[in-house]
């Protein structure tokens, strides 16, 4: 760590270490503050946003005041984020899709359809707004399905697309969409059941419940050990190479509006090895530990992002972002309330899934989890069904569509 004076201005400089260090103190203390302050843990905000956004905000302070600024080293917030995508690619089963039956599919299906239409609907009004395109795809499928960790991801390449202050976009449009999808899911779903007078009953999805019994049962059984610690993260090193590979020989092509990001790559290619995996079992993959290191991947990578997040970009952005993110709101409350309850089956079921649409689809998938939980204690019944289906597809099957469709957004937008 050095201090020095740069053009009158008391610059702190962190190397790597320092920086490295600085990103687990943050992380550590957004647990400890979400542990301790209720509205954090009731919105579901990630331990890293509260930590990384913390000091954000007294790097605002420093820089409204002239009183410093800082310099960090993020090199590793780039392998972080592979490893985490990476991880993600290797919980796709496609025998979740078969075990899920015809709901899973709908549910999944209307998923991929949001990402699109948010995406399609942000660009839109960005331009009637006089903004940078790709600033309406950061308060769209980025933020809103994808989350801070898309945010964070996806927000510095805007930027180096010339859509300056995106990555602040992203992550506040996150943080907005966190909030609304708790405000609205349960109050939606309880309309609906009221509305509709359904009856309070729940359906069986005995192929996905099984399908789940095992995949329990395999965790339960699997050990954390040194030796299969560092094979899990071979694994995981070796399907990030290959990603990054493959994504430099596409660039080398040179397409037009067509990229295919790293991270995206690599999670493709873990969805490959994963799904063959499953049928010649050639290698074990330690569910357990591939768990542990998605955790502790997307922690450090979104606690580098958000540590790095100059706030003050915001400043002449405000109105018009607010002014997309209220109608991305109204949007999905209309496709929740007036189409995906209709092609669930009209029951309680759906109602309760409709509730998890609204979490996951403007926030994130504890947010779904969280309303969806609320619904069924309000009511007295768990839907099995809903708590099944709707993690599954927010927090892994939905990446399949989403992620390219980012990309492919990025690409003809940021041209």
């Amino acid at each position: 760590m050095k201090f020095e004076m740069i053009d009158g201005l008391l610059t702190i400089t962190l190397d790597l270490i320092s920086s490295s260090v600085f990103a687990v103190a943050l992380l550590m203390f957004g647990y400890f503050i979400r542990r301790k302050v209720n509205f954090f843990e009731k919105y579901c905000f990630p331990a890293p946003v509260i930590g990384g956004f913390a000091f954000a905000l007294l790097a605002l302070v420093f820089h409204i005041t002239g009183a410093a600024s800082f310099k960090l080293d993020t090199t590793l917030q780039t392998p972080f984020m592979l490893a985490f995508f990476t991880t993600v690619g290797l919980g796709g089963s496609f025998a979740l899709l078969k075990a899920g039956g015809k709901a899973l599919i709908i549910y999944l299906v209307a998923c991929w359809v949001l990402a699109i239409l948010q995406n399609g609907f942000g660009v839109g009004l960005a331009s009637i707004l006089g903004l940078h395109p790709l600033m309406g795809v950061m308060a769209g499928a980025v933020s809103l399905e994808g989350g801070h960790g898309a945010a964070a991801t996806f927000g510095p390449e805007a930027e180096a697309m010339g859509a300056y202050g995106a990555a602040a976009v992203a992550i506040a449009s996150a943080t907005f969409g966190l909030i609304a999808g708790n405000l609205t899911g349960g109050p939606i779903a309880r309309r609906l059941i009221t509305k509709n007078k359904l009856e309070i009953k729940v359906s069986k999805v005995d192929g996905l419940s099984s399908y789940m019994d095992k995949i329990t049962q395999q965790e339960t059984e699997e050990k954390v050990t040194s030796k299969g610690f560092l094979f899990s993260m071979l694994i995981i090193g070796l399907l990030m190479l290959l990603g990054v590979a493959a994504s430099d020989w596409i660039r080398a092509l040179k397409i037009p509006n067509f990229f295919i990001p790293g991270y995206v790559g690599a999670m493709f290619g873990a969805i490959l090895l994963r799904n063959v995996n499953d049928k010649f079992q050639f290698i074990k993959l330690n569910t357990k530990i591939i768990n542990l290191i998605s955790e502790v991947s997307i922690g450090m990578f979104l606690s580098f992002a958000m540590m790095s997040l100059r706030i003050w970009d915001l400043a002449s952005l405000a109105v018009p972002l607010l002014i997309i993110l209220f109608l991305q709101v109204a949007l999905l409350i209309v496709l929740t309330y007036f189409v995906l309850f209709r092609l669930l089956g009209r029951d309680y079921d759906a109602a309760v899934m409709c509730a998890g649409m609204l979490g996951h689809g403007l926030g994130a998938t504890p947010n779904a989890v969280a309303n969806m939980g609320a619904v069924c204690e309000h009511y007295g019944l768990r839907s099995n069904k809903a708590f099944t289906i709707v993690p599954l597809c927010g927090a892994v099957l939905i990446d399949l569509v989403a992620l390219p469709c980012i990309s492919l957004f990025l690409g003809i937008f940021g041209g």
